[in-house]
């Protein structure tokens, strides 16, 4: 392959990725302008500039942008043309990801939360409903794109810095049918809208025909996330670098972590761009966080969006910015050298020893021209010495603790006019240029330096010193330069310490250093304490309006929310009922029996079962129900994890008797049940030896077969007879692993531990009679597992509910009514279920504030001036895992006059009265 593009300005060729003719490898970050006030946008993208990186990656979100059917916004903060248009004056170059989807802890990966309720559409797949949605988004955003492409192909006169456009996402995650189909009709949609740049696709678990199918056109791209410290980083991603190179084909690491010791390691195994994911930090405003699979599994994303990158997401400055601005040096220092180098064969010769935990490969790269460039990263926890060896002998090269040398090896100096050869340089070339004094050749680094030179003519002398053709400088803190006379002119060389030459662009972040995680301890200073609310009862419902189903609750999307709430009603008898049975009900759901609140359900859409004991008679029933987020990944482990997943109530059961069936269980091979479809019964012999043994079947309690042949798939079987017009659950105790579930014969259900039920599908051929089921359940035998106890439960569906809808932009519209609250001094405390808006008096702000909550048993949204900030859930144990970033921060945007923040509070059940503490505002 020479080639993978028409245009010109940008080339993937001969393993290169040229931009302008001219090789380059690209240092880019993330940055999000749906996650960041407009105001801002310019300031982060000078930022970025600032850091050294040459460029942004920049996802384009479907569901920002078309935020109901057939509804467009691309103005104000939705503006990504004017975006994109800034990172061109700024002179950063665009990768940008249109999708359709996109994944990045998105409120469902950014495809519309309606697209599943039109019957037969599945999302990322080459099925033709599902295309012609997203050939309406790519009508909307391929012309805008392709307008601001680098160099202006399509003549317009404007053009702009767009290098890369990326199709999907990580798509070797999913299971899409047919990829060559469907990413090739991608790839056909942006090339009818005049898309000329080259258009990859990025593999998340690297399985590059997986994330494109192959689809000639279309380039794969890698995204790495190993753990730091690994030894095994390079083998790994030389592995790509050299099957893409097999192809013509550059590695392009379009996502990969933020720490820049692990970028040198990916730069030395030949990665061409370079793109950390989250380098900037933003938040998610408003109902935008997803829900995804980061917790137990399932978890809620924060609205402070933050992995630590050299950003925050208020825009203070992080230590790796100024790792960013060495590793952008010496991008530019080696140039083209470096961007048409390729991966040396074999070991690290020049390495004898090191006395540290270090890569399993030491990799290094060839430069175009001469030279090698080493990595020499230390992935210990203690500064450490190893030994090189130099023309003269060992040299001692001291690298900090969790650091990455990049050690200089043979570089020829005739590009710069002089006949000498670096042979060895232990620290960070960051220069080279002629001055006055001779050419300098400046390195930073805070540890003593080692630089050997040779070819320096007979003549030599180190500042003044006859030294001979080889010249070895020791040089630190007490000798931080040398001047070396060569044959054909000086040498200055010089070391200066990081400190020097690196600096900040904007304020430093003095908080604890977020993790990966996005956990922090929240200590802000200048924090200001608010002491008195202005409290009003919130009556939410009020002017919602009521509509009546028969046929069960419908999901919230079919009700016109996509993001927000929605209240659900019905009637229970207690007399006949002895309780209820929720399946698939999610985000964040609150129960009132006859008026009284229960503990708050999370739990992701896994069945829920709910006491009727102590109740008699008809029971009132109210769910409210609102949407933290569609889930941004697909995960079949929990109902509320798949991808298109709707929200709601989900359906709901009165249960009305409950059976022990955990014994009685016939147990027979689970491979031979698989191939047979044998259960219960006479079980004839199969050809060979048989496990259990042929004749009647063993009876069992489930599972408890002992043998030793362990992992062996195991089956137990027995019938069930489900009530005359029922329906029936399984409901399995003590699982540790997924068991298959077969019904009557039928392909099996995977059942997993997090979600131990099964609803039976309903008997098609019983009519008013009682309806025997054969149940098989398979799984490896393991005697450490323990056995499983087994109920059968009778259920009555609830089908009449009265619904009411509350999304986003009613609540929104809500928050800036006007109130006149009583003022009251912090705390607040609450009864369970009750809502409160709470108005506080904020000052202008420059720089915005960060904001703490502080509180027990309280949910809280806030809105500044009408804007919606998020939600944070406090002191509950029914809260769900929150990661993603500090889980109980929001921020407000800078602000030029005074405002009003408002927070709608809601106290829950379950534990101790609720109350809300504090309210802390800081500045970022």
């Amino acid at each position: 392959m020479t080639t993978t593009t028409l245009d010109h300005h940008v080339r993937l060729t001969d393993g290169h990725l040229l931009v302008d003719g001219r090789p380059r490898v690209l240092l880019c970050a993330s940055l999000f302008y749906f996650r960041l006030p407009r105001s801002q946008w310019r300031a982060r993208l000078e930022q970025v500039r600032a850091s050294g990186y040459t460029s942004v990656d920049v996802y384009l979100p479907w569901n920002f942008h078309e935020t109901e059917p057939g509804t467009w916004d691309f103005t104000g903060e939705r503006d990504v043309a004017a975006f994109l248009d800034l990172a061109a004056e700024v002179g950063l170059l665009v990768v940008a990801r249109p999708g359709p989807y996109i994944c990045s802890e998105w409120d469902g990966g950014a495809l519309p939360a309606w697209l599943t309720l039109t019957d037969g559409l599945r999302v990322r797949q080459h099925e033709p409903r599902f295309l012609e949605q997203v050939r309406r988004w790519f009508d909307q955003v391929g012309p805008l794109l392709a307008a601001r492409q680098l160099g202006d192909p399509l003549g317009t006169g404007a053009g702009g810095t767009v290098a890369l456009v990326q199709v999907e996402n990580e798509l070797d995650f999913f299971d899409c049918e047919d990829r060559t189909a469907y990413v090739g009709a991608l790839r056909d949609m942006l090339v009818a809208h005049g898309i000329s740049v080259p258009v990859v696709a990025c593999s998340g678990q690297g399985d590059l025909q997986g994330a494109t199918g192959d689809v000639d056109g279309v380039v794969p791209a890698c995204n790495f996330y190993p753990d730091d410290s690994s030894p095994a980083v390079e083998s790994e991603v030389l592995r790509y670098t050299r099957e893409l190179a097999s192809r013509g084909l550059p590695l392009l690491v379009t996502e990969t972590n933020r720490r820049h010791v692990t970028l040198r390691r990916l730069l030395v195994s030949g990665a061409r761009l370079l793109a950390p994911y989250l380098q900037a930090s933003g938040y998610n405003f408003g109902a935008t966080p997803s829900v995804g699979n980061w917790g137990d599994p399932g978890s809620l994303m924060a609205h402070d969006y933050d992995f630590a990158g050299y950003v925050s997401p208020e825009g203070t400055e992080r230590p790796e910015f100024l790792e960013a601005q060495l590793l952008a040096r010496v991008v530019e220092t080696l140039g083209p050298r470096l961007a048409a180098a390729t991966p040396a064969d074999g070991p690290a010769t020049e390495v004898e020893h090191t006395g540290f935990t270090t890569a399993d490969h030491l990799a290094a790269l060839d430069l175009d021209g001469g030279g090698r460039l080493l990595g020499l990263p230390n992935l210990s926890g203690a500064a450490g010495t190893a030994v090189l060896r130099a023309p003269d002998g060992p040299v001692d090269v001291e690298v900090g603790a969790d650091r990455c040398a990049l050690v200089l090896v043979d570089l020829p100096l005739a590009a710069w006019g002089r006949r000498a050869t670096l042979a060895l340089a232990t620290a960070d070339l960051v220069d080279v240029r002629e001055t006055v004094g001779g050419l300098l050749l400046e390195l930073v680094s805070d540890t003593p330096t080692t630089v050997v030179l040779t070819g320096c003519g007979e003549g030599a002398a180190v500042d003044g010193r006859p030294t001979g053709d080889l010249v070895r400088l020791h040089l630190g803190p007490d000798a931080p330069s040398a001047v070396v006379t060569t044959a054909d002119g000086r040498v200055v060389v010089s070391v200066v310490p990081v400190s020097e030459a690196t600096r900040h662009s904007a304020a430093v972040d003095t908080r604890a250093q977020a993790t990966e995680t996005g956990t922090g301890d929240g200590a802000d200073a200048s924090t200001l304490d608010v002491r008195t609310v202005r409290s009003t009862t919130a009556h939410l419902w009020a002017g919602a309006p009521v509509t009546t189903h028969d046929d069960g609750a419908p999901p919230l999307e079919a009700l016109g929310v996509y993001r927000g709430r929605g209240r659900f009603r019905t009637t229970v008898d207690a007399e006949t009922a002895q309780a209820l049975l929720l399946v698939g009900a999610s985000d964040i759901v609150d129960l009132r029996l006859d008026g009284t609140p229960l503990p708050t359900v999370a739990r992701f859409g896994a069945a829920h079962l709910v006491d009727l004991a102590h109740l008699s008679g008809t029971v009132d029933l109210t769910a409210d129900v609102e949407i933290w987020g569609h889930s941004n990944f697909d995960d079949s482990r929990l109902p509320a994890l798949r991808l298109g997943s709707l929200r709601g109530v989900g359906e709901v059961f009165a249960v009305t008797a409950a059976d022990d069936v955990t014994a009685g269980w016939v147990v027979t091979d689970g491979d031979r049940a698989r191939a047979t479809g044998e259960g219960a019964g006479e079980i004839s012999a199969p050809h060979g030896p048989t496990w259990p043994g042929h004749g009647p079947g063993p009876l069992r309690t489930l599972g408890g077969w002992s043998s030793t042949r362990l992992g062996a798939p195991v089956t137990y079987t027995r019938s069930v007879v489900q009530a005359a017009g029922a329906r029936t659950a399984l409901r399995l105790d003590g699982m540790v692993r997924p068991v298959e579930v077969s019904v009557d014969g039928h392909p099996h259900t995977l059942v997993h531990p997090a979600d131990p039920w099964l609803v039976l599908p309903t008997a098609t051929d019983a009519g008013d009679a009682p309806a025997p089921r054969t149940l098989s359940l398979t799984w490896p035998h393991d005697p450490d597992a323990g056995g499983l106890r087994a109920q059968v439960l009778t259920l009555s569906p609830l089908t009449c509910w009265d619904a009411r809808p509350l999304p986003e932009r009613q609540l929104d519209a809500q928050s800036v009514q006007h109130r006149d609250g009583d003022t009251v001094d912090l705390p607040v405390d609450l009864t369970a279920g009750e809502d409160l808006w709470l108005d506080v008096d904020v000052p202008a702000s420059p720089t915005g504030r960060r904001i703490r909550l502080s509180g027990r048993q309280v949910r809280a949204t806030a809105w500044l001036d009408g804007r919606s900030l998020g939600r944070v859930w406090l002191g509950d144990d029914a809260r769900p895992v929150v990661t993603g970033g500090d889980p109980e921060a929001l921020w407000t945007p800078e602000t030029a006059t005074d405002g009003v923040l408002t927070l709608l509070v809601h106290g829950t059940a379950g534990g101790p009265p609720p109350r809300l503490d504090g309210v802390a505002l800081s500045a970022p």
